[in-house]
C-alpha cells in the first residue's frame, strides 16, 4: 500500500479512502468542511447547509450528512441555530484518579451539579457486583459532570452508608469524592473497570443536554481498598464527542 508523506500516526491510513477508489460524495464533502475548520479555529461558526451546498455544488442533505458526522465526532458542535468549530476533546486518564484530577491537568475548570443523593437497601444484584450484604443501606450520589460550565457526563456512584455515614451532612457535591474519601482516611486499593459505548437514555440525554442518538462512551468501576474491602461501584457516562480516555500499558 502506498501511503503519503504527510501521513499522520493516528490519521485513518490512505485518509479512510477505500481500495477501490469510489468514495461516497458526503465524505468528500466532509473532507473538505474539515479542511475548512483548521482555517476556522476554535468557536469559529461554519456557513449555512445552503452555503456549504452551493460551494461544493452538493445538495443539502449530502452537506447535512458531512456536518453530522463531524458533529459526532466532536469536530463541530451545535450552538444556538448555527454550528461551530468544537475546542479539543477531553483526555481524561483511566486511572484511580478522580475526574477533578484529569479535567485539572488540562487547563479546565471541572464541576458537578447535583442530580440527587439519597439511601436504600443494597439490592441483590449490587450485593453480587460489590461484595457488599443485600439490604445493607447504601448510598446513590449522581451528579452532572462539568468542565468550565459545559455538561459532559453523568456519574452515579454508590458506597456503602457505614463507610461514609455522615456523606449527605458533611459532603460537598461540586467537590471531588476521591478527594472527600481521602479526607476520611479512605485509601483507594485497587479496581476492574469496563469500557463500552452506548446510546444515552431519554433521561440521561435530558440532564447532560445532548441528542438522544449522540454516542456515549460508559465506564462501570467497582474499587475496593488498600485492604480489599468493597468501597464504590460507579456508573459513568461520558459524551462521546467531547471525550477520549489515555492509559499507560507495560509489559
Amino acid at each position: 500500500m502506498d501511503y503519503p508523506n504527510d501521513q499522520a500516526p493516528g490519521a485513518p491510513v490512505r485518509s479512510g479512502i477505500p481500495e477501490h477508489g469510489r468514495i461516497p460524495k458526503y465524505y468528500v464533502v466532509k473532507a473538505r468542511i474539515a479542511a475548512l475548520l483548521e482555517e476556522l479555529g476554535e468557536g469559529g461558526v461554519i456557513p449555512t447547509e445552503r452555503d456549504l451546498a452551493e460551494r461544493y455544488d452538493v445538495a443539502r442533505e449530502t452537506v447535512r450528512q458531512a456536518v453530522r458526522d463531524l458533529v459526532l465526532e466532536g469536530r463541530l458542535r451545535r450552538r444556538g441555530r448555527g454550528t461551530v468549530v468544537a475546542g479539543p476533546k477531553l483526555a481524561q486518564p483511566l486511572s484511580l484518579a478522580s475526574y477533578t484530577e484529569g479535567v485539572r491537568r488540562q487547563g479546565r475548570t471541572p464541576g458537578r451539579a447535583l442530580v440527587t443523593l439519597d439511601r436504600f437497601p443494597c439490592p441483590d444484584p449490587l450485593a453480587a457486583e460489590t461484595g457488599l450484604s443485600r439490604g445493607e443501606p447504601v448510598w446513590h450520589l449522581e451528579r452532572v459532570l462539568l468542565a468550565d460550565d459545559e455538561r459532559v457526563g453523568l456519574e452515579s456512584t454508590y458506597v456503602a452508608v457505614a463507610r461514609v455515614p455522615r456523606l449527605d451532612a458533611d459532603f460537598d457535591p461540586d467537590s471531588s469524592f476521591y478527594g472527600y474519601l481521602a479526607a476520611q482516611g479512605i485509601s483507594f486499593g485497587d479496581a476492574d473497570e469496563r469500557i463500552e459505548t452506548v446510546l444515552a437514555t431519554p433521561r440521561e440525554a435530558l440532564l447532560i443536554g445532548t441528542p438522544p442518538a449522540l454516542p456515549m462512551l460508559l465506564i462501570h468501576r467497582i474499587s475496593r481498598d488498600t485492604g480489599g474491602r468493597p468501597l464504590e461501584r460507579v456508573r459513568s457516562l461520558y459524551r462521546g464527542d467531547r471525550f477520549s480516555f489515555t492509559t499507560h500499558l507495560q509489559g
